[in-house]
């Protein structure tokens, strides 16, 4: 009698397996935080690593104060031609377009992981997929809070003062952060579609460029022809400045407002944009994500 031999059916590949394993990853809300902590923790070991990283993102804003304060600063007539009433009108702009651009690390960092394969390796692993997102958009904020913090710093050796409460001021440290980090969800996007760091490094100039010069951020807006005026009355990045500096205590009377109900009610008018700019680009990132790696 014979026997009929069945034929060995290869094993799959260990690397093949992990889209498997994905599947019956526990998605509830304590692990996405846990594994969101990892990845966190991942990112910011990077400042130890390679301090170079951290030097100069700290010194790229403290050139951007000092260059407005001292050599655009006194071109621009903000109080009368005094210039100390200028730099408390620049610190607030300077707060916001460093965060903006602080966001570009987040996309830069993806980008740079998608390149080396590093996303393919998360991918072989048991742990949810919008961890690594979480995880990186939330390291985002550790560098955000020292580049405050230098900047802050900057600013006082250059006469900028807070006026308000400590309540206050902490309030417009935590707006400026809370929009940062809702940004750094639209440049998450972004890097997940660039093939590359040194594109995301171009594409983020052609998103933030704009928001940030067509703003109040530098200028006050009464310079600006009409169609500018109004875009920048409805930009996020005017209404974040204007909202720093009541919080501040730094809107001088030189300075004239806009009657844009966006100005008027900054505070308010950027927390929405903070919602909507988490609940657009978060799943929108995630999709992308999902669809990347598959």
């Amino acid at each position: 009698m014979t026997t009929t031999q069945t034929p060995e059916v290869p094993q799959a590949p260990r690397a093949a397996q992990p889209r498997e394993a994905i599947q019956t990853r526990s998605t509830s809300p304590l692990t996405v935080l846990a594994d969101s902590w990892v990845i966190a923790k991942r990112n910011l070991i990077k400042i130890k690593r390679v301090p170079e990283i951290l030097v100069f993102i700290l010194i790229s804003p403290i050139m951007f104060v000092l260059l407005f304060a001292y050599v655009f600063g006194g071109a621009i007539n903000v109080g009368g031609g005094d210039p100390s009433q200028y730099r408390e009108f620049l610190i607030g702009g300077i707060f916001a377009q460093t965060v903006v651009f602080g966001s570009t690390f987040t996309g830069a960092g993806l980008a740079e992981d998608m390149q080396k394969g590093i996303i393919d390796r998360f991918r072989s692993l048991p742990m949810s997929r919008a961890a690594v997102l979480i995880g990186r958009t939330a390291s985002d904020v550790v560098y955000n809070v020292l580049t405050l913090i230098i900047m802050a710093l900057t600013g006082l050796l250059v006469g900028w003062r807070i006026r308000n409460s400590v309540f206050d001021a902490l309030a417009g440290f935590a707006l400026l952060l809370v929009f940062a980090y809702a940004f750094s969800w639209v440049m998450a996007y972004v890097g997940l579609l660039v093939p590359s760091v040194e594109v995301i490094n171009n594409a983020s100039f052609i998103v933030i460029m704009p928001m940030t010069f067509i703003s109040n951020a530098f200028v006050p807006l009464e310079t600006f022809p009409t169609v500018l005026r109004v875009f920048a009355e409805w930009n996020p990045v005017s209404t974040v400045t204007q909202a720093a500096r009541e919080l501040f205590g730094n809107t001088t009377a030189a300075a004239v407002t806009s009657d844009a109900w966006s100005l008027q009610n900054p505070v308010l008018y950027t927390l929405i944009w903070t919602v909507l700019i988490v609940l657009i680009f978060a799943p929108l990132s995630i999709a992308r994500y999902r669809r990347t790696s598959a």
